[in-house]
């Protein structure tokens, strides 16, 4: 019997936890680019953009890793319902402030650091709960595909969809879309039979159970080198979410609806690795796939700093999109394969720590370098440290490839002698 091109939508629960979430993300893409454009639109400052964008994502950096150890030990399930509703209230907190108009940007940098600690919990609970929504193991890496594809669509339709509303209504009810939008996450997780929670990770210290997820994590070569490109990606690659709106405005002279249409343009660049990433068939050759991903996200960075012509523009960040998306999602796929089972939050803890926790050390800086040597000078350096970073990736991966050959043989994965 031939397997089917999506295997994991078999699945009732995964169904369920992608329709869900599909709507829902769709209005968080919105209130992304709201956030900005509004912050800009209140104080005028790169720098106002990197504050937010720092207080958005630090909690992930320094509690990611207890987020691990509490996913490892309680029901992601609840721990997920418990989150949707949390950053619910969050969105209609700034939905209320944005409609009444006394919105401040002491209080968005409030709630914004309000998301961030839901966050330092929901992702790890949200990569570590994929597992257990696919009934059979084999469709794994194809659900993790797909959550990305189904991020990235949203990536395209949701600032497309919030560039357009804020230039006719204002900010205010892209917050307001996207707090509404969390019904149809709780009522997905809701309808779902999941078994009941196992725990497979002993009581103790949790101080000790972080220091276990470190040291497994970091003393093996492949996850190690990972992790480090992720939070080096990061931290210089992903500066461009704060930058773009300072790019819009400053450089090619647009709107709200410029800056909607760039984000939508990286949406189809991301899609597009997405959608590819979800319809192969194996893991194997995706340490090819995690080398590359700087470069593609290097050049597009550099292409678009250098553009003063809006089609142009737009055609550079389809690469800036395929790019993140080729990292992140490939790097996620590869960790959640090899991972032992009673390490896994902990694990997509310290891969949350890396990618979204590097991405407020990003926004700082690359708020204060975009204020010092201005915005696409910021991107040019971003754009050459990601191409060295993918060229020493790639000079390490010959030895990595041989220190996965017996797990990939032991989990099935390699039969022959290919690689």
């Amino acid at each position: 019997m031939k397997k089917p091109l999506l295997p994991a939508l078999r699945s009732r629960n995964y169904q369920l936890f992608f329709a869900g979430q599909g709507i829902s993300l769709i209005g968080t893409w919105m209130t992304q680019l709201a956030t900005i454009w509004l912050v800009y639109d209140l104080t005028n400052s790169p720098l106002m953009l990197g504050v937010v964008g720092f207080s958005s994502q630090i909690p992930s950096f320094f509690l990611a890793p207890f987020g691990g150890v509490f996913v490892d030990r309680f029901s992601r399930y609840r721990t997920l319902i418990g989150t949707q509703i949390l950053a619910m209230i969050q969105s209609l907190a700034l939905a209320a402030l944005a409609l009444t108009g006394v919105i401040q940007v002491w209080q968005i940098i409030a709630l914004s650091l309000f998301q961030g600690f839901i966050n330092a919990l929901d992702a790890p609970a949200r990569q570590a709960f994929v597992p257990e929504l696919v009934e059979r193991r084999e469709d794994l890496a194809n659900a993790i595909a797909i959550n990305s594809t189904m991020v990235n669509g949203a990536r395209l339709i949701g600032p497309a969809i919030g560039g357009l509303l804020i230039a006719s209504i204002g900010t205010a009810y892209c917050f307001l879309i996207d707090g509404l939008s969390y019904i149809a996450v709780i009522a997905a997780l809701l309808a779902m039979k999941i078994k009941p929670w196992k725990n497979s990770v002993t009581d103790g210290n949790p101080l000790e159970k972080v220091k276990e997820g470190f040291v497994y994590a970091f003393s093996f070569p492949p996850i190690r080198a990972v992790l480090l490109l992720s939070a080096l990606v990061s931290l210089l690659g992903l500066q461009n979410t704060i930058l773009v709106p300072v790019i819009a405005e400053e450089v090619l002279k647009g709107g709200a609806e410029t800056l909607g249409f760039l984000m939508a343009a990286s949406g189809v660049g991301a899609l597009s690795g997405g959608i590819y990433l979800a319809t192969r068939q194996t893991i194997l050759g995706i340490g090819k796939l995690i080398a590359l991903a700087p470069a593609i996200l290097g050049i597009g960075l550099i292409s678009f700093s250098f553009s003063r012509f809006l089609p142009l523009s737009l055609f550079t960040m389809l690469f800036v999109g395929l790019g993140t998306i080729l990292q992140i999602a490939a790097s996620n796929t590869f960790l959640q394969t090899i991972v032992e089972e009673d390490k896994r939050g902990r694990l997509m803890s310290l891969y949350t720590m890396s990618f979204l926790g590097m991405i407020p050390v990003g926004n700082l800086l690359g708020g204060v370098l975009a204020n010092r040597f201005g915005a696409t000078n910021t991107l040019i350096f971003d754009g050459i440290a990601c191409i060295i970073c993918s060229i020493i990736f790639s000079k390490q991966l010959p030895a990595l490839r041989q220190i996965m050959r017996p797990i990939y043989e032991k989990k099935g994965i390699l039969i022959s002698n290919k690689a």
